[in-house]
């Protein structure tokens, strides 16, 4: 072994000589197993030094021809033209052209909800860039300051019975008017929010803001309209007129004062006793139970009560009024006087509101609106039924069966819905321009609605949501042919509708003690008010659907919206 460690250098040398090379002496650590034994030459270094794989293809084999490239969303398939002139071939529809989305125009051609709504129910990556108006003082946008005032806008609209879809819109339209392109508004019912984002590498700015307190005051509503409307239509508007109107919407007063508020309530009851077969003494009785209520709902607000016990005690003067009348066997119709009463505190405005955001998608913001209608009626119940519960206790005559009765006065009950809707108005402190309107549209509602279930024996509930729908239809053309919001054409037009009689049938026999009578009853009510809800909103969206929608020339897809099927 000693003589063949001593041979390894020579042999070395040996060939060091015989290449001209010049190595140093490998240590014994240098050795390796991948050294060759001696007696064995060396392999030949390797021509070029490039690493292999084991997706190479080995010697011998032909590599495959390439495949066709995959297409693109991004990119038209073979044979399918660009969007210059919106045409497809082979069956394939461009889907993103390669020039960009077809540009909405926001002139004012149309009003600017459907402006507006045409890129809120689509996905902000997937929204169109839209043609903004270039003001004359564009040096960029003060983002801070844009997005309060949107906020503040927003808030003075959710506050009035806006709809979430209607205020995210306004919401949109304001913050594109002043140069917030990438804008994402958010409406869950009492909070409000917008986030901004420059761009895809930038950091987003967020706002919100919280609704704290809610009031009716559909003139306030309209200016909010209009402000949007100018905003959103004019080059010139700037960003400090925007905030002066703003402020001076705050401070006007209501249009009414409240003896006219508190006149126009007892008007009210007394028409709805009118519609459901009253005379004219039930007339001024109903009137002035309704008067007592909403004068002790103010003392209670006043004193800083929530609006359930509002609603608790507005609830028990006419039903107190009713009994009375039934105790002193006057002859009158406790019931409608009872009814009548009622038809003042349904809280038909949220109703139709929640019914509309969820039918629109906006699930949260439905079911708080929803569960609050539900709170409001409880309290309604609580109070008729403290009073009917003690008036049984004395002996009142109280019989349900009243409501089998019905009294077909085809000229006294359109009279009759056209001033419930009269007073409607003057209680949602409308504009005086808008009262006309929607008195007619409450009286159109009554007649189609007699039509239906007194002629054509067709039933309550669906004869409810015709009428419903046309109140919608017209509302909705008449706030496009004004550029308004739709609420005071609708509201105060489906006041005659309400279920008044339904209501008090039901709540009568729970205080009896009958629910096999009590529950069909209730059922029927809410029935109807969910047949007025749908029908306003199916009214509204008819009138979009028939109508051309801003954009439709530019864009081959059409109007863009969620669409689920068989339920997932």
């Amino acid at each position: 072994m000693r003589s063949d460690r001593q041979q390894m250098p020579r042999a070395a040398s040996a060939a060091e000589t015989d290449t001209g090379e010049q190595q140093k002496p490998l240590s014994d650590e240098a050795h390796s197993a991948f050294t060759p034994p001696l007696g064995i030459p060396l392999p030949p270094p390797p021509e070029d030094e490039h690493p292999t794989s084991e997706f190479a293809v080995p010697d011998g084999l032909t590599a495959e021809a390439h495949a066709e490239p995959e297409g693109s969303a991004f990119v038209p398939p073979p044979g399918v033209k660009t969007p210059s002139n919106n045409q497809t071939t082979g069956g394939f529809p461009v889907i993103t052209p390669p020039n960009g989305f077809p540009v909405v125009r926001l002139t004012k051609d149309a009003p600017w909800q459907d402006r507006m709504r045409t890129m809120l129910r689509m996905p902000i990556s997937d929204r169109p860039t839209p043609e903004r108006i270039e003001r004359q003082d564009d040096t960029g946008p003060a983002v801070p300051r844009v997005l309060d005032l949107t906020l503040r806008i927003a808030e003075l609209l959710l506050a009035g019975g806006e709809g979430a879809e209607d205020v995210e819109a306004a919401m949109l339209g304001v913050a594109h008017a002043y140069g917030l392109d990438r804008c994402e508004p958010t409406v869950t019912f009492t909070l409000l929010s917008v986030s901004y984002q420059p761009s895809l590498v930038d950091d987003p700015v967020t706002a919100s803001r919280t609704v704290r307190r809610r009031g009716t005051d559909y003139t306030r509503l309209s200016a909010v309209f209009r402000l949007v409307d100018d905003i959103t239509s004019r080059d010139d508007f700037t960003l400090e007129e925007a905030y002066r109107r703003l402020a001076e919407i705050r401070r006007n007063r209501h249009p009414y004062p409240g003896w006219a508020l508190t006149v126009a309530g007892g008007g009210l009851a007394g028409a709805a006793s009118m519609l459901v077969g009253g005379d004219w003494p039930v007339f001024f009785a109903a009137a002035l139970g309704a008067m007592l209520g909403d004068r002790l709902a103010w003392l209670a607000s006043g004193r800083g009560l929530p609006e359930f016990y509002q609603f608790v005690a507005a609830a028990m003067p006419p039903a107190a009024i009713g009994v009375a009348l039934s105790l002193a066997d006057s002859g009158l119709q406790a019931s409608a006087v009872i009814t009548g009463g009622l038809f003042a505190l349904i809280p038909g405005r949220a109703l139709v509101a929640g019914v509309q955001d969820g039918l629109t998608g906006y699930y949260i913001t439905a079911a708080a609106r929803l569960l609050e209608v539900g709170y409001l009626i409880v309290g309604i119940v609580c109070g008729v039924l403290t009073v009917l519960y003690g008036g049984l206790q004395l002996d009142a005559k109280l019989n349900p069966e009243a409501a089998l009765r019905h009294v077909e006065r085809p000229y006294i009950q359109i009279l009759a819905a056209m001033l419930l809707a009269l007073t409607f108005c003057i209680l949602l402190q409308q504009e005086r321009h808008t009262v006309l309107f929607a008195t007619l549209n409450g009286g159109v509602a009554w007649v189609v609605y007699g039509a239906l279930a007194d002629t054509a024996n067709v039933p309550p509930v669906a004869a409810t949501t015709v009428a419903a729908g046309l109140v919608g239809l017209f509302g909705q053309l008449l706030s496009r042919y004004r550029y308004a919001s739709a609420l005071p054409y609708v509201t105060a037009a489906i006041g005659p509708l309400l279920p008044g009689s339904a209501t008090y049938f039901g709540l009568l026999a729970l205080a009896q003690g009958n629910l096999d009578r009590g529950i069909p009853h209730l059922t029927q009510a809410a029935a109807l008010a969910l047949a007025i809800a749908i029908g306003v909103n199916l009214g509204s969206e008819a009138a979009r659907l028939f109508l051309k929608m801003p954009g439709a020339d530019n864009d081959p897809s059409g109007r863009r919206a969620a669409k689920r099927t068989r339920g997932f």
